[in-house]
Formats: C-alpha cells, sequence, structure tokens
C-alpha cells in the first residue's frame, strides 16, 4: 500500500511535466531515450517521484530494449498490477511507497538471470546515486 500520498497539485510541484506523465499517468518515455538505458555504474536506483530506494544496479542487465532492465527489485520495494491497457494483458510495475508508475514486468524471454524476469522501467522514473 502507498505509504507517500500527495495530492495531483503536489505531484505536478514537485517531478518535472515528464516524470508526472509516467510516474503518476503511466506514460512511457521513448524507446533509446533515457539516461539510464546505458547506464552501469554501482549504487542504487529509487523512485524519482518519493525516493524510496528500488533497484541495485547488481540486478540491472543490458536486455537491448531501449529501457533500463533489472531481474530483481529489492525486496517489498516493487508492486505488480495487472494492465489491460492498449487490448494487451501485462503486469504493471509500480513503487509501493507512493503508488508511482515504473513500467512493466515481463517473463520468459529467455535472458540468462536468475528470475527469468525483466523489469522494463522508465528511466525518468529513476534516480541513481552511486554506492
Amino acid at each position: 500500500m502507498s505509504t507517500v500520498q500527495k495530492s495531483e497539485e503536489e505531484w505536478r510541484a514537485v517531478l518535472s511535466r515528464e516524470q508526472f506523465r509516467v510516474l503518476r499517468e503511466k506514460g512511457t518515455e521513448p524507446a533509446g531515450t533515457g539516461e539510464y538505458d546505458k547506464h552501469y555504474d554501482e549504487g542504487v536506483y529509487s523512485c524519482a517521484g518519493c525516493g524510496t530506494p528500488l533497484y541495485k544496479s547488481t540486478t540491472k542487465f543490458k536486455s537491448g530494449c531501449g529501457w533500463p532492465a533489472f531481474f530483481d527489485a529489492i525486496p517489498g520495494a516493487v508492486g505488480r498490477r495487472e494492465d489491460g491497457a492498449f487490448g494487451m494483458v501485462r503486469t504493471e510495475i509500480v513503487c509501493n511507497a507512493c503508488g508511482g508508475h515504473l513500467g512493466h514486468v515481463f517473463k520468459g524471454e529467455g535472458f540468462p538471470t536468475p528470475t527469468d524476469e525483466r523489469h522494463c522501467v522508465n528511466s525518468v522514473s529513476l534516480k541513481f546515486k552511486d554506492e
């Protein structure tokens, strides 16, 4: 359940227009345009909305999909919801602290990861901090 709650006006005051569109309106940034797509420094990726740590760099991998890809989240940080938008059934991933939209998770794509999952995350939903 979300613990960081703000009104739409409060979110607009602290997020850029693009962050608001993605995090609060479930948008998607264009493939290959995000600052973290090809970013592999050691550290932690946190929610750009509320600052909650979501992913460790040790779970990030090169998927070639055009968005940052992780095979697992920090335990308890990321929630999953069924997403039936655009006539597809996908699994949306959200920040458990503020409910911000991160992207989607996909299974069974054949990537050599411990979880056989790809968390496809919008860069604009994240903030990186070096370890």
